[in-house]
């Protein structure tokens, strides 16, 4: 794809080449995250951050990402906070905030909302996830995961068991990431959910199409056995018709320390895309595996910054001009990476 001044609004836009060239910028990006120098490379640009709907993660670590790039960012958070509460149209909305911006980030709860926000925006804009829907960025963001965690076992992408727990149905960052594994060989899957909340079929259909291989399990003891990586998601209570139908799935499938050792080959890698759903009721994965070395959802979300640093830079064409701007921080930085 041509990533210089363009949306990215589907994992779909993304082909293998293109998903090594953004992990090879993100790689660029750790002296930068790491606060060992700084970049002004973005320096008088601007970013606004539109989320209609509620993030901490994503928000926040695309602001942080343009911020470390030396760019400044604008905020808008809720519906009920901006125009569209009186009923001023996404087209309007995206035409003037386009004035005012170099580059969009946005969340919206409805699908294809942010497709139908970018035709009209000026500038590029950056699918931060659309209901239901996608959510590019964090598919980016988990492969890049994966794969850092398969190689340091001496693994690859290539020829992996992974495990999918929980809300496949309503889970975009698992619809994203299975279309992402889609441009990789011989995966097997096993996916694990309520049969109420199996992945969508098309989805489905498209893994096997690829010669994935595909099992199902609605129990997580007997699907997490033998596999390299478990991807846990948290039950998507905002798409049901009403908490009553979604109280009917919530503590279902839980991940825990104890089903975990008993279940799980000693280096499992285990994923969750946040949040996580600590409330007793729920607690898809327990804080009891907070202290396990293969729980790789902190380092998820520090690669989320470098995938996402990754992503501004190519779309504003300043991902081979970075160190022609560096300077020596000028404050006492206690950033630790892990």
């Amino acid at each position: 794809m041509e990533f210089l001044g363009n949306h990215i609004l589907s994992i779909d836009q993304f082909d293998k080449d293109d998903i090594v060239k953004v992990f090879s910028i993100a790689e660029k990006m750790i002296p930068y995250a790491n606060r060992e120098k700084k970049t002004r490379v973005l320096q008088g640009a601007i970013l606004s951050n539109m989320f209609f709907e509620a993030s901490t993660r994503t928000r926040i670590s695309f602001g942080s990402a343009f911020n470390l790039l030396g760019g400044e960012v604008r905020e808008t958070t809720g519906i009920e906070a901006s125009s569209l509460a009186k009923g001023e149209s996404l087209y309007d909305t995206a035409r003037v905030l386009s004035g005012y911006s170099d580059l969009i980030v946005m969340r919206h709860p409805e699908k294809n909302s942010v497709q139908e926000f970018s035709e009209a925006s000026r500038v590029p804009v950056i699918n931060a996830g659309d209901g239901e829907n996608e959510h590019p960025s964090q598919a980016l963001l988990d492969l890049f995961t994966i794969k850092l965690e398969l190689e340091s076992k001496g693994k690859s992408i290539d020829g992996s068991n992974i495990a999918l727990v929980g809300d496949l149905k309503f889970g975009r960052a698992v619809h994203s990431l299975c279309k992402a594994l889609n441009l990789f060989e011989n995966i097997s899957f096993n996916l694990i959910s309520p049969e109420q909340l199996k992945l969508p079929p098309e989805i489905r259909q498209d893994l096997v199409y690829n010669g994935m291989k595909i099992n199902e399990f609605n129990s997580i003891e007997s699907g997490i056995g033998d596999v390299d990586i478990i991807y846990v998601t948290r039950l998507q209570e905002e798409r049901f018709d009403s908490p009553k139908e979604a109280n009917k799935y919530k503590g279902l499938l839980k991940l825990n320390q104890n089903i975990y050792t008993e279940n799980c080959e000693p280096n499992t890698v285990i994923m969750h895309p946040l949040p996580r759903d600590s409330r007793p009721d729920a607690n898809e994965l327990d804080t009891d595996m907070n202290e396990n070395p293969n729980l790789a959802i902190y380092r998820q979300t520090d690669n989320g910054l470098l995938v996402r640093m990754a992503l501004i830079s190519l779309i504003l064409g300043v991902d081979q001009t970075l160190s022609d701007y560096d300077e020596d921080i000028s404050w006492v930085s206690s950033k630790k990476s892990n």
